[in-house]
């Protein structure tokens, strides 16, 4: 992965931008992308101290100084700063003489901030600013492209073994998404980024469905959507099958699925508009009459979190960027009868798509 260093810096310059001369940050995910550490207790402060040299802190407890040592190198200094890292523990740490110091509002909590204001300095000032490292973290290195690619083919190749070869007729749905996960972990992932969904027939009208104790007959559409953690990065995605014998209907709705796939696929780039990539999908789907079956978004970032910036929706703001990992899944799920989801996840480059997904989209009969 790139030199902490490296991160640490540009995090130093767009807290310099905002007006802040440090800035906390909290959020797990955000301090292994900048540190690499990988427990469940730590501070990051990031800045600049009154003489202009760099502040690199790195803040954790007594059960972690060791585990600290090993994993976040230089230019970090590490600091044992006792368990309450969210006030005293933190404000104690927090260098003299800076007077803006910034924190993700979106992560520290009412009570915690509340702690750090009544123990840091008189005359520093907390300020919020909300997204500052998950902006950052939003655009890969080749390193994490490379990690990511890596966790999709080890998700591929479960799905292969266990679905399209080992078949799915009289198993349960809940049996499919155990063997699923098993075989992740046996082929190397540290687990599933989110747990799986195995959704058949009328079952896969729910996009969120959990697998059910219920048998998967022949004759129907089955929706799988996973995805696999892999050296701390995740993937995601979804495809449906068919188990034989399914109606005309419901095979009109997978081929609408699929020409709303292919179609949002050929619009991401960089510099495409997010709002405007969803809208493709869209409006695909209500042309084809299933306007009120398509109800989230088009997709969503993948990295350390299976969900991040950037969003591809409605509400999706800002430019797609060459370097972001994107998951392009348009869905029609039809309550009573069949549900469909295509799912893809890509890398955005300067004139298209990079697809990391492997697994054909094509209707694969599975019995």
């Amino acid at each position: 992965m790139s030199a902490p260093a490296t991160r640490a810096d540009r995090l130093d310059a767009l807290a310099k931008k905002q007006g802040l001369d440090a800035l906390v940050v909290t959020n797990l995910h955000d301090i292994r992308w900048l540190t690499g550490f990988t427990g469940s207790n730590g501070v990051v402060v990031v800045g600049r101290d009154s003489e202009g040299d760099p502040i690199r802190r790195f803040i954790t407890d007594f059960r972690y100084v060791a585990q600290a040592k090993d994993q976040v190198l230089d230019p970090w200094q590490r600091i044992d700063g006792g368990r309450d890292l969210g006030g005293a523990g933190l404000a104690a740490h927090l260098p003299h003489g800076v007077r803006k110091v910034g924190f993700d509002d979106a992560q520290l909590t009412v009570a915690a901030h509340r702690r750090l204001k009544n123990a840091v300095e008189i005359g520093q000032e907390l300020v919020p600013a909300q997204g500052l490292v998950s902006g950052l973290r939003a655009v890969k290195d080749a390193d994490e492209l490379d990690a990511i690619r890596a966790a999709s083919e080890l998700a591929d190749a479960a799905f292969s073994e266990i679905v399209l070869e080992g078949g799915v007729v009289g198993r349960t749905e809940r049996e499919l998404a155990l063997r699923l996960e098993t075989r992740m972990r046996e082929l190397g992932a540290s687990g599933s980024s989110f747990d799986p969904i195995v959704a058949a027939g009328a079952h896969g009208a729910l996009p969120h469905a959990s697998p059910r104790d219920e048998v998967i007959p022949k004759g129907v559409l089955l929706t799988v959507d996973w995805g696999s953690v892999l050296d701390g990065y995740c993937s995601d995605s979804t495809r449906t099958v068919s188990t034989g014998g399914i109606s005309d209907d419901a095979r009109a709705v997978y081929d609408l699925v699929l020409d709303a796939q292919l179609q949002s696929l050929a619009a991401v780039k960089a510099d495409a508009d997010a709002r405007a990539v969803d809208k493709v999908a869209r409006d695909i789907i209500a042309a084809g009459g299933h306007a009120d079956h398509f109800g989230h978004g088009l997709g969503h970032g993948v990295g350390l979190e299976v969900h991040e910036a950037p969003t591809l929706s409605p509400r999706g703001q800002g430019k797609l960027v060459t370097g972001q990992i994107v998951t392009v899944e348009p869905g029609v799920y039809v309550p009573g009868h069949h549900g469909v989801r295509i799912e893809d996840l890509v890398a955005v480059t300067d004139d298209g798509s990079d697809v990391y997904t492997t697994v054909s989209k094509d209707l694969i009969e599975v019995t």
